[in-house]
This record gives C-alpha cells, sequence and structure tokens, in this order.
C-alpha cells in the first residue's frame, strides 16, 4: 500500500509515515490548525537516524515561530526517540500563500 504524503518526502516510507503523524501533531497556536494542514510543512528528508524538516511560517513576523519549531522537534523525539537526530530549517521562498492549505483547513477557517 502506497501512502500519499501531504508534503514533499524523501526517504524511507515506514519512516516518513511516524513522521507524517507527529507533524500532523503539531498546531500553529495563533490559527489553531495543524501546520500541516496550513501548508506549512515544504519538506522532509528522512535517513534512520536523522532527519531535516523545511518549514516556513504564514508571516516572517510569525510571533510563534521558535514555538513551532520547538514542536515539531518535540513531536519528532516523542514519535522517534530522544537520540533521532532532527534539523529544522524554516524558509521563505517561496513564500506560503493560503492556497497551501488543505481543504479541512479551509473550512475550519471559514467557520
Amino acid at each position: 500500500m502506497k501512502f500519499d504524503f501531504p508534503f514533499p518526502y524523501c526517504g524511507d516510507p515506514d519512516l516518513g509515515i511516524a513522521i507524517a503523524g507527529a507533524l500532523a501533531r503539531v498546531i500553529d497556536p495563533e490559527m489553531a490548525l495543524g501546520i500541516v494542514d496550513l501548508g506549512l510543512v515544504y519538506g522532509v528528508e528522512a535517513r534512520p537516524g536523522d532527519a531535516t524538516v523545511r518549514i516556513t511560517m504564514t508571516s516572517a513576523a510569525c510571533p510563534v515561530t521558535d514555538l513551532i519549531v520547538d514542536d515539531i522537534v518535540n513531536e519528532l523525539h516523542a514519535t522517534l526517540g530522544e537520540t533521532f537526530d532532527v534539523d529544522v530549517d524554516v524558509v521563505w521562498d517561496p513564500p506560503w500563500v493560503p492556497e497551501r492549505m488543505s481543504a479541512r483547513a479551509r473550512r475550519a477557517l471559514e467557520a
């Protein structure tokens, strides 16, 4: 069975499924929605023992960037173990646009 990742993913598929689940639990506290549904995860590269997660924020002035980065690291450590090396790169290119949001996120914001 093939898993459709909600973001670009490179690496072992089983490891990617665990990472996708962990990232889905990270919430943007300002939007009260998950970073995956918001389209903030630009990509993940993973190998046994380490992963690099590329994310963005809805705005360069986002006051909760550090909190979200810490939550990503904490969720991945909780899922994959404390010795798993996690690198989170916050990028601004391409800029985030609302069209990156999932249909579920759009519905939640319309409510």
